[in-house]
Protein backbone atom coordinates (compact mmCIF):
# COMPACT_ATOMS: atom_id res chain seq x y z
CA UNK A 1 0.00 0.00 0.00
CA UNK A 2 2.97 2.18 0.59
CA UNK A 3 4.41 1.95 -2.04
CA UNK A 4 1.37 2.51 -3.98
CA UNK A 5 0.46 5.34 -2.54
CA UNK A 6 4.38 6.71 -3.30
CA UNK A 7 3.76 6.25 -7.23
CA UNK A 8 0.23 7.57 -7.06
CA UNK A 9 2.10 10.77 -5.27
CA UNK A 10 5.10 10.88 -7.97
CA UNK A 11 2.90 10.95 -10.40
CA UNK A 12 0.36 13.76 -9.56
CA UNK A 13 2.94 16.08 -7.35
CA UNK A 14 4.12 18.88 -9.04
CA UNK A 15 6.92 21.06 -8.95
CA UNK A 16 6.72 24.55 -6.97
CA UNK A 17 8.50 26.08 -9.74
CA UNK A 18 6.56 24.73 -13.00
CA UNK A 19 3.53 25.95 -10.64
CA UNK A 20 5.13 29.78 -10.65
CA UNK A 21 5.57 29.47 -14.15
CA UNK A 22 1.95 28.24 -14.45
CA UNK A 23 1.15 31.29 -12.83
CA UNK A 24 3.39 33.72 -14.25
CA UNK A 25 1.72 32.12 -17.94
CA UNK A 26 -2.11 32.60 -17.05
CA UNK A 27 -1.77 36.37 -15.73
CA UNK A 28 0.40 37.15 -19.32
CA UNK A 29 -2.67 35.09 -20.97
CA UNK A 30 -5.31 37.13 -19.47
CA UNK A 31 -3.51 40.16 -20.36
CA UNK A 32 -3.32 39.25 -23.96
CA UNK A 33 -6.49 38.06 -24.15
CA UNK A 34 -8.05 41.51 -22.80
CA UNK A 35 -5.67 43.38 -25.41
CA UNK A 36 -6.79 41.21 -28.15
CA UNK A 37 -10.38 41.81 -27.08
CA UNK A 38 -10.39 45.35 -27.43
CA UNK A 39 -10.13 45.45 -31.28
CA UNK A 40 -13.55 44.56 -30.85
CA UNK A 41 -14.23 46.42 -27.79
CA UNK A 42 -17.32 48.38 -28.85
CA UNK A 43 -18.60 45.28 -31.21
CA UNK A 44 -19.29 42.81 -28.27
CA UNK A 45 -18.37 44.49 -25.21
CA UNK A 46 -21.31 47.49 -25.48
CA UNK A 47 -25.10 48.48 -26.56
CA UNK A 48 -23.09 50.21 -29.07
CA UNK A 49 -21.66 46.62 -30.52
CA UNK A 50 -23.75 43.63 -32.07
CA UNK A 51 -25.03 41.87 -28.59
CA UNK A 52 -26.83 44.92 -26.63
CA UNK A 53 -27.43 44.15 -23.14
CA UNK A 54 -31.26 43.87 -23.92
CA UNK A 55 -30.34 41.24 -26.26
CA UNK A 56 -28.44 39.24 -23.98
CA UNK A 57 -30.79 38.79 -21.76
CA UNK A 58 -33.44 37.89 -23.75
CA UNK A 59 -31.72 35.15 -25.22
CA UNK A 60 -29.80 34.11 -22.43
CA UNK A 61 -31.51 33.47 -18.80
CA UNK A 62 -28.83 32.82 -16.71
CA UNK A 63 -26.64 36.18 -16.76
CA UNK A 64 -24.75 36.92 -13.74
CA UNK A 65 -22.30 38.89 -15.02
CA UNK A 66 -20.20 42.27 -14.12
CA UNK A 67 -20.06 42.86 -17.68
CA UNK A 68 -24.01 42.86 -18.22
CA UNK A 69 -25.03 45.84 -15.61
CA UNK A 70 -24.64 48.74 -17.91
CA UNK A 71 -23.70 48.48 -21.48
CA UNK A 72 -21.62 51.67 -21.56
CA UNK A 73 -18.29 51.81 -22.73
CA UNK A 74 -16.76 53.31 -19.84
CA UNK A 75 -18.05 50.58 -17.73
CA UNK A 76 -16.38 47.95 -19.97
CA UNK A 77 -13.01 49.80 -19.71
CA UNK A 78 -13.11 50.47 -16.53
CA UNK A 79 -13.89 46.18 -16.17
CA UNK A 80 -10.90 45.71 -18.52
CA UNK A 81 -8.91 47.82 -16.75
CA UNK A 82 -9.86 46.03 -13.35
CA UNK A 83 -9.26 42.29 -14.58
CA UNK A 84 -5.98 43.79 -16.08
CA UNK A 85 -4.56 45.07 -12.56
CA UNK A 86 -5.45 41.79 -10.62
CA UNK A 87 -4.17 39.58 -13.64
CA UNK A 88 -0.19 41.71 -13.49
CA UNK A 89 -1.00 41.17 -9.52
CA UNK A 90 -1.02 37.05 -10.42
CA UNK A 91 2.17 37.64 -12.68
CA UNK A 92 4.10 38.99 -9.54
CA UNK A 93 2.55 36.56 -6.93
CA UNK A 94 1.13 39.19 -5.30
CA UNK A 95 -2.02 38.03 -2.76
CA UNK A 96 -1.96 35.32 -5.13
CA UNK A 97 -4.92 33.07 -4.08
CA UNK A 98 -7.25 35.80 -3.71
CA UNK A 99 -6.45 37.57 -6.78
CA UNK A 100 -6.56 34.12 -8.45
CA UNK A 101 -10.06 34.06 -7.54
CA UNK A 102 -10.64 37.74 -8.32
CA UNK A 103 -9.31 36.86 -12.12
CA UNK A 104 -11.32 34.00 -12.14
CA UNK A 105 -14.59 35.81 -11.38
CA UNK A 106 -13.96 38.47 -13.66
CA UNK A 107 -12.79 36.01 -16.46
CA UNK A 108 -16.12 34.17 -16.39
CA UNK A 109 -18.24 37.45 -16.16
CA UNK A 110 -16.21 38.30 -19.23
CA UNK A 111 -17.46 34.93 -20.76
CA UNK A 112 -20.85 35.25 -19.59
CA UNK A 113 -21.04 38.87 -21.38
CA UNK A 114 -20.88 37.73 -24.99
CA UNK A 115 -20.83 33.67 -25.21
CA UNK A 116 -21.33 33.72 -29.01
CA UNK A 117 -17.89 34.66 -29.61
CA UNK A 118 -16.17 32.03 -27.44
CA UNK A 119 -13.69 29.05 -28.08
CA UNK A 120 -12.00 26.11 -26.40
CA UNK A 121 -9.36 28.26 -25.48
CA UNK A 122 -11.50 30.35 -23.32
CA UNK A 123 -13.04 27.63 -22.03
CA UNK A 124 -9.40 26.11 -20.98
CA UNK A 125 -8.43 29.13 -19.71
CA UNK A 126 -11.14 29.99 -17.56
CA UNK A 127 -10.75 26.30 -16.15
CA UNK A 128 -6.84 26.55 -15.43
CA UNK A 129 -7.36 29.64 -13.48
CA UNK A 130 -10.02 28.42 -11.64
CA UNK A 131 -7.91 25.01 -10.57
CA UNK A 132 -5.35 27.48 -9.84
CA UNK A 133 -7.43 28.83 -7.06
CA UNK A 134 -6.60 26.01 -5.15
CA UNK A 135 -3.09 25.74 -5.90
CA UNK A 136 0.10 27.54 -4.13
CA UNK A 137 0.52 29.02 -6.90
CA UNK A 138 2.62 31.94 -4.91
CA UNK A 139 5.28 29.70 -3.22
CA UNK A 140 8.22 30.49 -5.83
CA UNK A 141 9.20 33.78 -7.91
CA UNK A 142 7.00 35.56 -6.19
CA UNK A 143 6.57 38.45 -3.63
CA UNK A 144 4.24 36.42 -1.43
CA UNK A 145 7.12 33.59 -1.06
CA UNK A 146 8.88 35.98 1.19
CA UNK A 147 5.91 34.36 3.50
CA UNK A 148 6.80 30.89 2.68
CA UNK A 149 8.61 27.81 4.38
CA UNK A 150 10.61 26.53 1.40
CA UNK A 151 11.51 23.12 3.01
CA UNK A 152 9.43 21.77 0.73
CA UNK A 153 9.76 21.39 -3.72
CA UNK A 154 6.81 19.73 -4.69
CA UNK A 155 3.15 19.15 -3.61
CA UNK A 156 1.08 16.75 -4.08
CA UNK A 157 -2.88 17.56 -3.13
CA UNK A 158 -6.59 16.68 -4.50
CA UNK A 159 -5.90 20.23 -6.42
CA UNK A 160 -2.84 18.99 -8.52
CA UNK A 161 -4.54 15.70 -9.38
CA UNK A 162 -7.35 17.82 -10.29
CA UNK A 163 -5.50 20.63 -13.02
CA UNK A 164 -3.21 17.41 -14.21
CA UNK A 165 -6.28 14.97 -15.07
CA UNK A 166 -8.18 18.24 -16.96
CA UNK A 167 -5.26 18.81 -19.15
CA UNK A 168 -4.93 15.24 -19.38
CA UNK A 169 -9.15 15.15 -20.23
CA UNK A 170 -9.29 17.48 -22.33
CA UNK A 171 -7.10 15.73 -25.05
CA UNK A 172 -8.65 11.93 -23.68
CA UNK A 173 -12.02 13.01 -24.29
CA UNK A 174 -11.35 14.96 -28.20
CA UNK A 175 -9.55 11.53 -28.45
CA UNK A 176 -12.59 9.86 -28.18
CA UNK A 177 -14.26 12.12 -30.50
CA UNK A 178 -11.67 11.99 -32.84
CA UNK A 179 -11.48 8.02 -33.11
CA UNK A 180 -15.26 8.18 -33.63
CA UNK A 181 -14.57 9.99 -36.91
CA UNK A 182 -13.72 8.33 -40.00
CA UNK A 183 -12.18 11.50 -41.73
CA UNK A 184 -9.44 11.81 -38.63
CA UNK A 185 -9.29 7.47 -38.44
CA UNK A 186 -8.42 7.59 -42.46
CA UNK A 187 -5.45 10.39 -42.20
CA UNK A 188 -7.55 12.82 -44.21
CA UNK A 189 -8.75 15.23 -40.92
CA UNK A 190 -5.91 18.44 -41.13
CA UNK A 191 -6.04 17.70 -44.86
CA UNK A 192 -9.59 19.05 -44.70
CA UNK A 193 -8.58 21.75 -41.68
CA UNK A 194 -6.51 23.37 -44.35
CA UNK A 195 -8.27 23.95 -46.96
CA UNK A 196 -11.20 25.92 -45.15
CA UNK A 197 -8.67 28.71 -45.39
CA UNK A 198 -11.04 31.41 -42.85
CA UNK A 199 -8.75 29.57 -40.56
CA UNK A 200 -5.29 29.00 -41.84
CA UNK A 201 -2.83 31.45 -41.08
CA UNK A 202 0.89 31.91 -42.01
CA UNK A 203 2.21 28.79 -42.71
CA UNK A 204 -1.13 26.97 -42.98
CA UNK A 205 -1.24 29.11 -46.33
CA UNK A 206 1.83 27.11 -47.70
CA UNK A 207 1.24 23.90 -46.29
CA UNK A 208 -2.39 23.93 -47.90
CA UNK A 209 -1.29 22.13 -50.99
CA UNK A 210 1.17 19.57 -49.28
CA UNK A 211 -1.25 16.43 -48.98
CA UNK A 212 1.20 13.71 -48.03
CA UNK A 213 3.27 16.36 -45.07
CA UNK A 214 -1.27 16.91 -43.98
CA UNK A 215 -1.89 13.20 -43.80
CA UNK A 216 1.87 13.01 -41.92
CA UNK A 217 0.19 15.46 -39.75
CA UNK A 218 -3.12 14.06 -39.06
CA UNK A 219 -1.46 10.91 -37.54
CA UNK A 220 1.27 12.85 -35.39
CA UNK A 221 -1.33 14.07 -33.56
CA UNK A 222 -3.76 11.18 -33.39
CA UNK A 223 -0.91 9.39 -32.13
CA UNK A 224 -0.44 12.05 -29.24
CA UNK A 225 -3.33 12.31 -28.29
CA UNK A 226 -3.90 8.64 -27.82
CA UNK A 227 -0.85 8.25 -25.83
CA UNK A 228 -2.06 11.24 -23.88
CA UNK A 229 -2.87 8.70 -20.42
CA UNK A 230 1.04 8.11 -20.30
CA UNK A 231 1.40 12.15 -19.37
CA UNK A 232 -0.28 10.97 -16.21
CA UNK A 233 1.80 7.07 -16.40
CA UNK A 234 5.02 8.38 -16.70
CA UNK A 235 7.38 10.29 -14.49
CA UNK A 236 10.64 12.16 -14.69
CA UNK A 237 12.49 13.06 -18.60
CA UNK A 238 9.99 10.57 -20.36
CA UNK A 239 6.48 12.49 -18.87
CA UNK A 240 8.49 15.68 -20.33
CA UNK A 241 9.47 14.18 -23.68
CA UNK A 242 5.44 13.33 -24.18
CA UNK A 243 5.14 17.55 -22.66
CA UNK A 244 7.47 18.42 -25.44
CA UNK A 245 5.66 16.87 -27.97
CA UNK A 246 2.12 17.83 -27.58
CA UNK A 247 4.13 21.57 -26.91
CA UNK A 248 5.51 20.78 -30.43
CA UNK A 249 1.87 20.28 -31.93
CA UNK A 250 0.46 23.32 -30.33
CA UNK A 251 3.46 25.89 -31.74
CA UNK A 252 2.49 24.04 -34.54
CA UNK A 253 -1.24 25.13 -34.46
CA UNK A 254 0.12 28.86 -33.95
CA UNK A 255 2.16 29.09 -36.63
CA UNK A 256 -1.10 27.68 -39.16
CA UNK A 257 -4.15 27.91 -37.67
CA UNK A 258 -6.36 31.00 -36.45
CA UNK A 259 -7.74 29.37 -33.86
CA UNK A 260 -6.61 32.08 -31.52
CA UNK A 261 -5.06 31.61 -27.66
CA UNK A 262 -5.86 28.16 -27.53
CA UNK A 263 -2.15 26.90 -28.68
CA UNK A 264 -0.68 28.89 -26.06
CA UNK A 265 -3.03 28.50 -23.44
CA UNK A 266 -2.70 24.73 -23.60
CA UNK A 267 1.43 25.49 -23.30
CA UNK A 268 0.68 26.83 -20.33
CA UNK A 269 -1.18 23.71 -19.05
CA UNK A 270 1.95 21.49 -20.14
CA UNK A 271 4.35 23.85 -17.91
CA UNK A 272 2.74 21.68 -14.98
CA UNK A 273 4.13 17.90 -16.48
CA UNK A 274 7.97 19.57 -16.48
CA UNK A 275 9.21 17.47 -12.83
CA UNK A 276 12.04 18.71 -11.11
CA UNK A 277 14.87 17.43 -13.31
CA UNK A 278 13.93 19.56 -15.78
CA UNK A 279 13.01 22.97 -13.36
CA UNK A 280 16.71 22.08 -12.22
CA UNK A 281 18.06 21.72 -15.54
CA UNK A 282 16.37 25.25 -16.51
CA UNK A 283 17.63 26.71 -12.92
CA UNK A 284 21.13 25.78 -14.01
CA UNK A 285 21.04 27.22 -17.65
CA UNK A 286 19.73 30.61 -16.05
CA UNK A 287 22.84 30.90 -13.83
CA UNK A 288 25.16 30.15 -16.50
CA UNK A 289 23.51 32.54 -19.06
CA UNK A 290 23.25 35.16 -16.02
CA UNK A 291 19.56 35.80 -16.27
CA UNK A 292 18.89 34.33 -12.77
CA UNK A 293 21.10 36.80 -10.71
CA UNK A 294 19.10 39.85 -11.99
CA UNK A 295 15.58 38.21 -11.86
CA UNK A 296 16.73 37.19 -7.75
CA UNK A 297 18.09 40.61 -7.39
CA UNK A 298 14.62 41.81 -8.91
CA UNK A 299 12.44 40.23 -7.21
CA UNK A 300 14.27 40.27 -3.60
CA UNK A 301 13.61 44.06 -4.64
CA UNK A 302 9.40 43.70 -4.62
CA UNK A 303 9.81 41.54 -1.53
CA UNK A 304 10.97 44.15 0.40
CA UNK A 305 9.36 47.52 -1.25
CA UNK A 306 5.96 45.60 -2.01
CA UNK A 307 4.20 46.35 1.37
CA UNK A 308 2.97 43.50 3.81
CA UNK A 309 -1.06 43.93 4.60
CA UNK A 310 -1.94 43.75 8.38
CA UNK A 311 -2.98 40.87 9.61
CA UNK A 312 -5.87 41.13 11.50
CA UNK A 313 -5.59 40.95 15.52
CA UNK A 314 -7.87 37.84 16.83
CA UNK A 315 -8.81 37.84 20.68
CA UNK A 316 -10.65 34.76 20.64
CA UNK A 317 -8.05 32.09 20.25
CA UNK A 318 -10.48 29.16 18.45
CA UNK A 319 -10.72 31.61 15.51
CA UNK A 320 -7.60 30.79 13.85
CA UNK A 321 -8.52 27.37 14.90
CA UNK A 322 -11.88 27.33 12.57
CA UNK A 323 -10.15 29.18 9.86
CA UNK A 324 -7.33 26.80 9.34
CA UNK A 325 -9.95 23.83 9.47
CA UNK A 326 -11.58 25.58 6.95
CA UNK A 327 -9.06 26.81 4.65
CA UNK A 328 -8.06 23.14 4.61
CA UNK A 329 -11.73 21.86 3.43
CA UNK A 330 -11.26 24.52 0.53
CA UNK A 331 -8.14 23.11 -0.59
CA UNK A 332 -9.27 19.31 -0.35
CA UNK A 333 -12.90 19.30 -0.28
CA UNK A 334 -13.80 21.20 -2.89
CA UNK A 335 -11.16 20.57 -5.76
CA UNK A 336 -12.36 16.81 -5.20
CA UNK A 337 -15.68 18.00 -5.83
CA UNK A 338 -15.09 19.22 -8.84
CA UNK A 339 -13.06 16.82 -10.16
CA UNK A 340 -15.37 14.38 -9.34
CA UNK A 341 -17.76 16.35 -11.54
CA UNK A 342 -15.26 16.77 -14.25
CA UNK A 343 -14.97 13.13 -14.71
CA UNK A 344 -18.91 12.83 -15.59
CA UNK A 345 -18.80 15.95 -17.60
CA UNK A 346 -16.22 14.52 -19.90
CA UNK A 347 -17.84 11.13 -19.60
CA UNK A 348 -21.43 12.61 -20.74
CA UNK A 349 -19.71 14.43 -23.43
CA UNK A 350 -18.88 10.88 -24.88
CA UNK A 351 -21.77 9.47 -23.99
CA UNK A 352 -20.51 7.22 -21.55
CA UNK A 353 -22.96 8.33 -18.96
CA UNK A 354 -25.31 11.55 -17.92
CA UNK A 355 -24.12 13.75 -14.44
CA UNK A 356 -26.57 14.42 -12.18
CA UNK A 357 -28.75 16.97 -12.24
CA UNK A 358 -27.45 18.71 -9.17
CA UNK A 359 -23.99 17.92 -10.77
CA UNK A 360 -25.62 19.78 -14.06
CA UNK A 361 -26.29 22.82 -12.26
CA UNK A 362 -22.99 23.37 -10.59
CA UNK A 363 -20.57 22.85 -13.56
CA UNK A 364 -23.50 25.39 -15.52
CA UNK A 365 -22.85 28.04 -12.96
CA UNK A 366 -19.78 27.89 -12.58
CA UNK A 367 -18.94 26.99 -16.25
CA UNK A 368 -17.12 24.26 -15.18
CA UNK A 369 -18.76 22.00 -17.99
CA UNK A 370 -16.58 20.40 -20.80
CA UNK A 371 -16.88 18.35 -24.17
CA UNK A 372 -13.74 19.18 -26.16
CA UNK A 373 -15.23 18.74 -29.44
CA UNK A 374 -11.97 20.81 -31.44
CA UNK A 375 -12.48 19.77 -34.77
CA UNK A 376 -14.34 16.55 -33.49
CA UNK A 377 -15.92 14.16 -34.50
CA UNK A 378 -16.24 15.92 -38.14
CA UNK A 379 -13.68 18.37 -39.21
CA UNK A 380 -14.08 21.37 -40.67
CA UNK A 381 -13.50 21.29 -44.35
CA UNK A 382 -15.46 23.88 -46.32
CA UNK A 383 -14.34 27.47 -46.45
CA UNK A 384 -16.95 29.73 -45.21
CA UNK A 385 -17.76 32.89 -45.72
CA UNK A 386 -20.65 35.92 -45.94
CA UNK A 387 -22.20 38.20 -48.01
CA UNK A 388 -24.45 41.08 -46.84
CA UNK A 389 -25.77 43.20 -49.56
CA UNK A 390 -27.64 46.22 -48.65
CA UNK A 391 -30.03 48.08 -50.40
CA UNK A 392 -29.53 51.74 -50.01
CA UNK A 393 -32.06 54.93 -50.17
CA UNK A 394 -31.18 56.15 -53.46
CA UNK A 395 -31.52 52.59 -54.62
CA UNK A 396 -27.69 51.53 -55.28
CA UNK A 397 -26.74 48.28 -53.79
CA UNK A 398 -23.51 47.97 -51.85
CA UNK A 399 -21.58 45.38 -49.34
CA UNK A 400 -22.86 46.47 -46.14
CA UNK A 401 -20.27 44.28 -44.34
CA UNK A 402 -17.22 44.77 -45.96
CA UNK A 403 -17.75 48.19 -48.28
CA UNK A 404 -17.38 47.97 -51.58
CA UNK A 405 -19.13 46.61 -54.31
CA UNK A 406 -21.10 43.14 -54.06
CA UNK A 407 -19.33 39.99 -55.04
CA UNK A 408 -20.28 36.58 -55.03
CA UNK A 409 -16.98 35.08 -56.16
CA UNK A 410 -14.93 33.12 -53.55
CA UNK A 411 -12.20 35.27 -51.90
CA UNK A 412 -9.10 35.33 -52.74
CA UNK A 413 -8.16 34.78 -48.70
CA UNK A 414 -11.52 33.76 -47.17
CA UNK A 415 -9.58 34.48 -43.83
CA UNK A 416 -8.88 38.31 -44.16
CA UNK A 417 -12.75 38.50 -44.99
CA UNK A 418 -13.08 38.58 -41.14
CA UNK A 419 -11.85 41.51 -38.68
CA UNK A 420 -10.47 38.85 -36.17
CA UNK A 421 -11.28 35.34 -34.61
CA UNK A 422 -13.80 36.65 -32.09
CA UNK A 423 -15.50 38.05 -35.58
CA UNK A 424 -14.94 34.63 -37.46
CA UNK A 425 -16.85 32.89 -34.44
CA UNK A 426 -19.70 34.94 -34.03
CA UNK A 427 -20.80 35.48 -38.14
CA UNK A 428 -20.33 31.49 -38.17
CA UNK A 429 -21.96 30.55 -35.14
CA UNK A 430 -24.49 33.07 -36.52
CA UNK A 431 -25.44 30.68 -39.33
CA UNK A 432 -26.83 27.86 -37.10
CA UNK A 433 -30.24 27.72 -36.62
CA UNK A 434 -30.12 27.56 -32.77
CA UNK A 435 -28.30 31.32 -32.86
CA UNK A 436 -31.61 32.50 -35.12
CA UNK A 437 -32.10 35.64 -33.10
CA UNK A 438 -28.33 36.27 -33.38
CA UNK A 439 -28.96 37.04 -37.56
CA UNK A 440 -31.30 40.22 -36.69
CA UNK A 441 -28.64 41.26 -34.20
CA UNK A 442 -25.81 41.06 -37.09
CA UNK A 443 -28.24 42.96 -39.80
CA UNK A 444 -28.91 45.65 -37.42
CA UNK A 445 -25.77 46.30 -36.42
CA UNK A 446 -24.83 46.66 -39.74
CA UNK A 447 -27.75 49.07 -40.67
CA UNK A 448 -26.67 51.07 -37.68
CA UNK A 449 -22.77 51.18 -38.27
CA UNK A 450 -23.24 52.01 -42.13
CA UNK A 451 -25.98 54.76 -41.31
CA UNK A 452 -23.70 56.18 -38.66
CA UNK A 453 -20.35 56.25 -40.82
CA UNK A 454 -22.33 57.16 -44.13
CA UNK A 455 -24.13 60.21 -45.48
CA UNK A 456 -26.68 57.84 -47.85
CA UNK A 457 -28.51 55.66 -45.50
CA UNK A 458 -28.95 52.15 -45.93
CA UNK A 459 -32.20 50.99 -45.74
CA UNK A 460 -32.33 46.83 -46.01
CA UNK A 461 -29.89 44.31 -45.56
CA UNK A 462 -30.18 40.88 -47.03
CA UNK A 463 -27.27 38.49 -45.44
CA UNK A 464 -25.95 35.19 -47.54
CA UNK A 465 -24.16 32.32 -45.74
CA UNK A 466 -21.31 30.96 -48.60
CA UNK A 467 -20.08 27.78 -48.44
CA UNK A 468 -17.61 26.40 -51.11
CA UNK A 469 -18.80 22.72 -50.79
CA UNK A 470 -15.15 21.27 -53.09
CA UNK A 471 -13.40 18.25 -51.59
CA UNK A 472 -9.64 18.84 -51.20
CA UNK A 473 -8.98 16.91 -54.58
CA UNK A 474 -11.58 18.87 -56.90
CA UNK A 475 -10.27 21.07 -59.42
CA UNK A 476 -13.42 23.02 -59.46
CA UNK A 477 -14.94 25.24 -57.11
CA UNK A 478 -18.41 24.39 -55.76
CA UNK A 479 -19.93 27.30 -53.92
CA UNK A 480 -23.36 26.49 -52.00
CA UNK A 481 -25.24 30.27 -50.88
CA UNK A 482 -28.00 30.11 -48.31
CA UNK A 483 -30.15 33.51 -47.57
CA UNK A 484 -30.19 33.87 -43.49
CA UNK A 485 -32.02 36.89 -43.18
CA UNK A 486 -33.58 40.19 -45.17
CA UNK A 487 -33.96 42.78 -42.70
CA UNK A 488 -36.24 46.04 -43.28
CA UNK A 489 -33.55 48.67 -41.55
CA UNK A 490 -36.02 50.91 -39.76
CA UNK A 491 -38.52 47.57 -38.56
CA UNK A 492 -38.74 45.74 -35.48
CA UNK A 493 -34.98 44.75 -33.75
CA UNK A 494 -35.24 40.83 -33.81
CA UNK A 495 -37.01 39.85 -37.53
CA UNK A 496 -37.99 36.45 -38.97
CA UNK A 497 -34.95 34.93 -40.83
CA UNK A 498 -35.81 33.71 -43.96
Amino acid sequence: MDRFAAALQRRFEIDLRALAAFRIALGLLIILDLLNRTRDFHDFHTDAGILPIKALYSDYSDVYSLHALSGEAWVQALLFLIAGAFALAMIFGYRTRFVTIVSWLLLMSLHIRNPMVLNGGDALLRLLVFWGIFLPLGERWSIDAREVDRSRSTVASEATMAVLLQVFLMYATNAIHKYRSDTWMDGEAVLYIFQADHLTILFGNVLADQFMLLRLFTYAWLVCIFASPLLILLTGYPRAALATAFAGMHVGMFLTLRIDLFPLISLAGLLLFYPPVVWDRVDALADRFGIASPLRGRLEWLQRTVPRLPSPSVSNPSIPKIASLGRGVFLSVVPAVFLLLILFSNAAAVDYTEVPDPGEEILDTTKTDQSWRMFAPEPTSNARWLVAPGELENGSEVDALNGGEVTWDRPPSVEQTYESSRWRKYLLNMRYASNENHRSYSANYLCERWNAEHETNIESVTIYGLTDLAEPYDDEQDIARFKLIEYDCSGDFVQDSA
